[in-house]
C-alpha cells in the first residue's frame, strides 16, 4: 500500500462541533495526518484544538456559529463563499439531543434538534458540495448514530434526525459519487463524552449498556476519529453512501 494512502497533507478540513468531545478528537486526528483545520462551534472555544494544530505546524481557523439559528447559518455560508481557501473535507459532527416522551415532546425541542442535526448539515453540505463538484473532488462525512438504525426512547426528534442523516448520506452519494465527491457517515455507539456522563454515572444504566457491548467498554472519541480519518483519506475513494458503525459490536447483538 502506498505510504500516502492515509495522508491528508495540504488538505483543508472543516469540522463542526469541534470544541470538545468527538469533534475535538476528529480535528486533532485530521491534523495528525497533515490537514489544515477550520473549526466551527456554538461556543467558539477552540484553544485546545488551535494549540494542537499549531504544535504540528498545521494552520487553524475557528468560526463561531449557532447551527440552530437559520440566520446565523446563512451568514456563515456567505462568509465561507468569500474564503480564499477551498475546503477538501467537511465533517458534519455538530449535534444536539433533547429528551422528553413523544406524547409531550414540544415543537421547540423538535425544531432545534432538526435545525442542528439535519437542516444545517444539509445546507453546509450543499454549499461546500457545490465547490467540490466544480473541482471534481471532495469528502463529506456525517456523524450519524445508533439511532440511525434504532428508535431510542424519549428522543423522537433525535432519532428522526439521525435516521435522516443516514438516508441523506445515500441521497447525496447517489448524485455526487460519479463526480468525484465521496459522501459517507460514521455511526458512533456509546462514547464516553460529556453528553453521556449521566449514563456513565448511573450504575444500572451503565451496567445494562456494557452488558450489551461485546467489546465490554465504552468507546472513546478517538475511536470515531480514526474512522473519520479513513473516510477523509484516499484509502476510502471507492466507498460511497455508506454508514460505518463504530459501536464495539452493539448492533451485532
Amino acid at each position: 500500500m502506498d505510504q500516502n494512502t492515509f495522508s491528508l497533507t495540504d488538505k483543508t478540513a472543516m469540522v463542526t462541533g469541534a470544541s470538545r468531545g468527538i469533534g475535538l478528537a476528529i480535528g486533532k486526528a485530521l491534523a495528525d495526518e497533515g490537514a489544515n483545520i477550520i473549526a466551527v462551534s456554538r461556543s467558539g472555544k477552540f484553544d485546545e484544538l488551535e494549540q494542537y494544530c499549531q504544535n504540528r505546524g498545521e494552520s487553524f481557523k475557528g468560526y463561531t456559529c449557532d447551527l440552530s439559528d437559520r440566520q446565523a447559518v446563512s451568514e456563515f455560508t456567505s462568509t465561507l463563499k468569500t474564503n480564499p481557501e477551498h475546503i477538501d473535507i467537511l465533517v458534519n459532527n455538530a449535534g444536539t439531543i433533547m429528551r422528553k416522551p413523544a406524547s409531550d415532546h414540544p415543537d421547540e425541542y423538535w425544531d432545534e434538534v432538526m435545525d442542528v442535526n439535519l437542516r444545517s448539515q444539509f445546507i453546509l453540505s450543499r454549499e461546500l458540495g457545490q465547490r467540490m463538484l466544480e473541482r471534481g473532488s471532495g469528502k463529506i462525512i456525517f456523524i450519524a448514530s445508533l439511532l440511525s438504525f434504532q428508535g431510542g426512547i424519549t428522543v423522537p426528534g433525535y432519532a428522526a434526525s439521525k435516521g435522516g442523516i443516514k438516508t441523506l448520506t445515500m441521497a447525496l452519494s447517489n448524485e455526487w459519487a460519479g463526480k468525484g465527491v465521496n459522501v459517507n457517515a460514521v455511526a458512533p455507539g456509546y462514547i464516553a463524552t460529556d453528553n453521556t456522563a449521566a449514563l456513565q454515572a448511573d450504575p444500572v444504566r451503565n451496567k445494562s449498556i456494557l452488558d450489551r457491548i461485546p467489546a465490554g467498554r465504552w468507546g472513546e472519541p478517538e475511536d470515531i476519529a480514526g474512522t473519520v480519518v479513513f473516510l477523509a483519506s484516499p484509502a476510502s475513494n471507492y466507498i460511497n453512501g455508506t454508514t460505518i458503525l463504530v459501536d464495539g459490536g452493539w448492533m451485532g447483538r
